[in-house]
């Protein structure tokens, strides 16, 4: 149960975020019932990663990147493997091996997407302040997501060599390709993800979402007839359509004086952007697989969601259209001549961009004509969400400024979550001080 608050000045010190890109923290200070301030902060410690990458040979970044996180390692090799092939002129838009890189990050995006889900989103719906807790009273639910996730995980290991941070991925391609007997192999695992997955949909969807509206511009990849995975360009809901090498030019970071994180903005967008399922889904759902636009109607998901408390009805979406392509790669593939097509050295700058279950992840690289890295940088989504959190959290604390703390704490991590699983990884991450007059 709830309480109002009485009215007066009324402060929320949030301390820490805990496993962000760095360190978090939030003040809302409402005053007769007026909100007067709200400030999201990131603060990223030096990783060093962009200056680790200078002076290194071009096909070393594929391993190294996939170091800065554990949850979609897939996604920063990918998009560093197509950023360094680009500036060497040499582009991986179909076959076999087009196909593979595919079909290992449908694995990661379902298993990334089952973590979320069913570890990290779900126990605030219903009620728990965990999974563990979850699992007590509803096994069955936990035990579903972690049987969905393993699929995922078991697609990742066969194709990239190991579950955690692979190893099989390259410049080109893979050190090897599997063998159609061994994607088979995973076939079982994947025919019943379809059905966990589909009961994920229809689970999530009678969740009791609290109320909030975004008026956010929606920014993804999109390629023609695909959801947008693992390639495509550069599009928003703004009207922009551009190749992945003017990023840039779109994109724009810049300092905020209370944070040591960079904010994005779409440049020529007077308003915040953001990218990730509902920005996916808002501009491709008519490349969603004839299943997966199904289970979307059957629950009646609007064609564009502008409440990002139901990012979890969309996730459990994309879920069940990655175990829809997996099969159909699947099932359709043949082992390439060679695992991997030849990336000469050439100096040039190149740009590749992916979509990481949270959002579009952009590397751009520098090499001379040795192939030694001259310059990197990546932008991960995370960054270019934050403004986007920022205005969500504006919006819920005036709607809802006469929760008492607790439920307003509660509700605020709930808004946080919808964006990123790695900002959601502990439970209690709000580190939550109420100073009132």
């Amino acid at each position: 149960m709830t309480h109002r608050v009485p009215e007066g000045a009324r402060d929320l010190s949030v301390a820490a975020l805990a496993r962000v890109e760095g360190e978090g923290a939030m003040r809302i200070r409402l005053r007769d019932g007026e909100l007067e301030e709200v400030a999201f902060s990131i603060y990223e410690p030096p990783r060093f990663f962009e200056g680790l990458l200078a002076g290194r040979r071009m096909d070393e970044p594929v391993d190294i990147t996939a170091r800065i996180c554990g949850i979609c390692p897939i996604a920063y090799q990918i998009s560093a493997a197509r950023a360094i092939e680009a500036a060497c002129g040499v582009t991986i838009d179909e076959g076999p091996i087009r196909e593979l890189r595919r079909l290992i990050y449908c694995g990661e995006w379902i298993e990334s997407h089952a973590l979320h889900v069913y570890l990290l989103h779900a126990p605030d719906f219903l009620g728990y302040d965990s999974a563990i807790a979850l699992a007590k009273d509803h096994q069955e639910v936990v035990e579903q997501g972690l049987a969905l996730r393993k699929a995922g995980t078991e697609l990742v290991r066969v194709i990239g060599g190991r579950a955690s941070h692979p190893v099989n991925l390259r410049l080109g391609g893979f050190y090897r390709a599997p063998s159609p007997a061994e994607l088979a192999g995973v076939r079982p695992l994947l025919e019943a993800a379809r059905e966990q997955a589909l009961a994920t949909v229809r689970l999530v969807a009678t969740f009791d979402f609290p109320e909030l509206e975004i008026d956010h511009a929606f920014v993804s990849l999109k390629e023609e007839g695909r959801y947008p995975i693992d390639a495509g360009r550069l599009v928003a809901s703004t009207g922009l359509d551009a190749p992945v090498a003017a990023f840039d030019e779109h994109i724009v970071e810049e300092h905020v004086e209370r944070s040591t994180a960079l904010h994005a903005r779409l440049s020529g967008h007077d308003g915040t952007f953001m990218v990730g399922p509902l920005a996916r889904y808002a501009l491709a759902r008519e490349d969603l697989s004839a299943v997966a636009r199904s289970a979307a109607d059957e629950v009646g998901l609007p064609a564009v969601v502008t409440n990002p408390y139901q990012s979890i009805v969309v996730r459990a979406v994309e879920t069940l259209e990655a175990v829809e392509e997996a099969l159909a790669i699947i099932d359709a593939y043949d082992e390439p001549d060679r695992p991997a097509v030849d990336v000469p050295a050439r100096a040039g700058t190149g740009y590749g961009a992916s979509e990481a279950p949270r959002g579009i992840l952009t590397h751009r690289y520098t090499i001379d004509d040795d192939g030694i890295i001259v310059d990197a940088r990546i932008v991960p989504p995370t960054a270019q969400n934050q403004l986007a959190v920022e205005g969500d959290l504006t919006s819920f604390i005036d709607d809802h400024r006469h929760l008492d703390d607790e439920t307003l704490r509660w509700q605020l991590e709930q808004a946080i979550r919808n964006y990123d699983p790695c900002i959601s990884c502990a439970t209690h991450f709000l580190d939550l001080t109420v100073e009132r007059e």
